[in-house]
């Protein structure tokens, strides 16, 4: 039962992690894009004698450009955020996996000193076989 449950820990840490890099993921994703549109803003110009619209249609552009990328910071702080929850997760997750192994580990220290003291009860009765029929 307690091995059944050290691999259900086991599973769901690896679960977690798994989500976890997934997230990580997108936040790259998100930093990469971030980088991007920043790149695009200070890239994007019109003709030195351009019409006054052109540059009305460019500040227009620019600032759906800071828009987006303060949409995109927002998404990435959420993220951020489940990721610290995901991390408090995994750590109790690895706590209890932790307890788990810990209780494995002794009760085969257990049956390890059961063994002995039934091989010593038997080399014991043994010799007294032995004793008894010399």
């Amino acid at each position: 039962m307690i091995k059944k449950l050290y691999n259900l820990k086991k599973l769901q840490i690896n679960q977690r992690l798994a989500e976890k890099s997934q997230l990580l993921s997108r936040i790259n994703e998100i930093e990469n894009e971030v980088f991007e549109t920043n790149n695009q803003i200070v890239m994007t110009s019109v003709n030195k004698h351009g019409a006054i619209s052109d540059f009305a249609i460019l500040q227009l552009h620019k600032d759906t450009m800071k828009l987006h990328i303060t949409k995109l910071e927002r998404e990435k702080k959420q993220l951020e955020s489940q990721v610290e929850a995901l991390m408090e997760v995994i750590i109790e997750l690895q706590k209890e996996s932790e307890q788990f192994d810990y209780l494995l580990k002794e009760e085969k220290k257990r049956k390890f000193k059961e063994m002995i003291k039934a091989q010593d009860e038997e080399a014991a009765e043994y010799m007294q076989s032995k004793y008894i029929a010399s």
